[in-house]
């Protein structure tokens, strides 16, 4: 008779598993039990091990695990789809799945194709998390002309642009606002007691959509989230692309010459991260040179009045230099208003 190896091993595995692994934790856990301990001390839903003795060395510091993404619920009253225009869709985020695809979108453009530094959790999960994504809403544009599948998953509309928004209430709960860590923003908000500011930021797009049709729908959303919420205030840190402030003299010249935020609404960088902007005389500064060498996403916000507060910021992490923007909802001008409305609602063929 020829012996069945695979299935010898095979049956020698589980019976080393049922003796020497399932049965001595089955028997722990019912002495456990019949102690009336719950489990491990220190992990939500368990208690000290008998005799009020604790898994945690004195003066030790109980493991935290990172906060998992909760489904987020729909604003009452706003619907989630807020604009379209042809194929294109903005829309905002109503699942977790949903947020991991902008984290993934997000994480292609700052990890992949610029020169952001990978932590280890985004190198393992492919995408860019960070704590403020539990807490934030999160705005996509969807191309319904285009499609992602994946294995044992219909296909579904790509995800092709992002923007993060934290309103003041939320982050008032919470860590505060992600600027807050680049900027000192403390006076401009004591400037403006009982305005509702809202956070723009983690904002990236896809370079085949980098068009004004595609910052315009981002902006179709915001201002309809924007209305719905009652904001009175946009502030946020916008990027240029590269850490070496000269060969970005132009762009953030311009910006310091031509588009600083009025005293009142002005937020200094914060000490020891400030690079000062006006590089260049302002009487050098091309502007229409200028107006080209910057990110489209910047000259949306020329386009709408934003302005710029005083001094960069280098960040290391993402390969970026970083600008200060400010936007109070009564300073857009008139004609963008208007635009926005019936872009929020145009259904193209």
């Amino acid at each position: 008779m020829v012996p069945n190896f695979a299935r010898d091993a095979s049956t020698a595995w589980l019976n080393g598993w049922e003796a020497h692994v399932h049965a001595p934790f089955a028997r722990f856990k019912q002495k456990r039990l019949e102690a009336g301990h719950a489990g491990f001390s220190g992990l939500p839903g368990f208690a000290s091990l008998p005799g009020g003795r604790s898994l945690v060395p004195p003066g030790g510091t109980p493991i935290r695990f990172k906060p998992r993404l909760k489904k987020p619920l729909a604003a009452p009253g706003l619907d989630p789809v807020l604009g379209r225009i042809g194929d294109l869709e903005v829309r905002l985020a109503t699942t977790v799945s949903e947020i991991r695809r902008a984290q993934r979108l997000r994480y292609r453009v700052f990890y992949q194709e610029m020169s952001a530094v990978a932590s280890g959790m985004s190198l393992l999960s492919r995408r860019d998390i960070d704590d403020y994504d539990t807490v934030c809403d999160h705005l996509l544009v969807i191309d319904h002309a285009a499609t992602e599948a994946k294995p044992f998953r219909r296909p579904r509309p790509k995800v092709v642009g992002t923007y993060r928004l934290l309103r003041q209430d939320a982050a008032d709960r919470n860590f505060g606002f992600y600027t807050a860590g680049e900027y000192d923003i403390a006076p401009l908000l004591a400037a403006h007691p009982g305005k509702r500011f809202l956070e723009l930021g983690r904002s990236c797009v896809l370079k085949p959509y980098r068009t004004k049709r595609t910052v315009e729908l981002l902006w179709a959303g915001i201002w309809a989230y924007v209305q719905h919420h009652r904001i009175d205030a946009m502030l946020g840190c916008a990027s240029l692309e590269g850490t070496d402030p000269d060969r970005l003299a132009l762009g953030l010249s311009f910006l310091h010459h031509h588009a600083r935020a009025p005293e009142p609404w002005c937020a200094r960088a914060l000490p020891g991260r400030h690079v000062a902007m006006d590089r260049l005389p302002r009487e050098v500064v091309d502007a229409k040179a200028a107006l080209q060498s910057l990110p489209p996403l910047i000259k949306g916000y020329l386009r709408v009045g934003a302005t710029f507060g005083d001094g960069a910021v280098i960040d290391h992490q993402f390969g970026t230099t970083d600008v200060f923007v400010v936007l109070p909802v009564s300073a857009i001008a008139a004609r963008y208003i208007g635009h926005f409305g019936p872009a929020a609602n145009k259904r193209a063929a």
